[in-house]
């Protein structure tokens, strides 16, 4: 019996050290840590640039449960939420974080100058004071930018294109996370404005009741135009701008696709999820052991005019051919 029951406990020995293998060689395995920032709340959006990451860092043979850990945080376009998510990333001792907008990275900045951060959908990064220069950034921090102050002198012309009897054009954006508090757009405005020969209106939001008063005064007067800036706040609240532009009859162009996707009339920006596919191969390079302050901050490389047809149609406006030829996409 002693000879069985000796055989029996080392058969099972055997067994149990055999399956420990695969648990003790897991916990061997190290997991470097990625943390992710967003300015925005976890909607689709953010869920479609969360995967437009974890795909990117897949095919540089980062594999999420395998050799890597991803911890997202999701702001809302909240001010105060984003420092104190990124006191609690930095508490994690990620070995780089992705921050998404110029509040963000702010933020991030204000936490931490050691940790890498690999900024995305930043509109100035040198006159924020987030980079030394393009070339080069210098620091903790380098990324991926996302529009120029001309960009105004766009969508002015678009707003022309679509309604020439425009005469009065407000641009939106919310000081407290726009960049610079608005000064970097204000100049290119202003001057666009004067060329266009419309009245200037600077939109100075900070909430959804300030939000609503802005859009009554617009609407109010006919002519009236309105372009919304690229800003977490804005975008964060962009149902409510949709809503009442409709309501007020006020042609309205938008930042990003999503907007127009979800009823604005237009929309000209940067494709930020092309920004989201590229930012992959820094956060590669600085896990290998490259430094932020050697890689140049780049510029984005794809733009798209979407167009919502059905919202054109019940605003009244018959949108012009050379707007239809140059749209990337129609919503019908």
């Amino acid at each position: 019996m002693d000879l069985k029951r000796r055989t029996f406990v080392a058969t099972l020995s055997a067994t149990l050290a055999m399956r420990s293998i695969p648990t003790n060689a897991q916990q061997a395995t190290h997991l470097r840590i990625v943390g992710v920032l967003m300015g925005l709340a976890n909607d689709a959006e953010t869920q479609a640039r969360a995967k437009a990451i974890e795909q990117g860092l897949a095919k540089k043979g980062w594999i999420v449960g395998q050799n890597l850990r991803i911890e997202y945080r999701f702001a809302a376009g909240d001010i105060e939420r984003m420092l104190s998510l990124s006191k609690e990333l930095v508490a994690l001792r990620p070995d780089v974080i992705i921050g998404q907008s110029t509040p963000v990275v702010s933020a991030l900045l204000k936490t931490t100058r050691t940790i890498p951060i690999v900024f995305v959908a930043v509109g100035d990064p040198v006159g924020s004071g987030f980079v030394a220069s393009i070339a080069r950034p210098g620091g903790n921090i380098t990324g991926f930018s996302v529009l120029q102050p001309s960009i105004t002198g766009k969508y002015l012309s678009i707003l022309r294109e679509l309604k020439s009897q425009l005469t009065r054009v407000a641009v939106m954006y919310n000081p407290d996370s726009a960049p610079r508090g608005g000064a970097y757009y204000k100049p290119g405005f202003m001057e666009s404005a004067k060329e266009f020969n419309v009245t200037p209106i600077l939109l100075e939001i900070r909430s959804p009741g300030e939000i609503e008063t802005a859009m009554v005064d617009l609407g109010a007067v006919p002519g009236s135009g309105l372009i919304v800036m690229p800003d977490n706040f804005t975008s964060a609240n962009r149902q409510i701008i949709i809503s009442l532009a409709a309501q007020w009859r006020i042609p309205a162009i938008y930042p990003y696709r999503y907007f127009a996707d979800e009823g604005g009339l237009l929309s000209y920006g940067v494709d930020v999820l092309d920004l989201f596919r590229r930012a992959p191969d820094y956060v590669d390079r600085i896990l290998q052991g490259a430094k932020p302050a050697d890689l140049p901050v780049q510029a984005p490389r794809k733009f798209e005019l979407v167009i919502n047809l059905k919202t054109a149609g019940a605003l009244g406006l018959v949108v012009p051919r050379i707007l239809l030829a140059g749209a990337d996409a129609l919503i019908e």
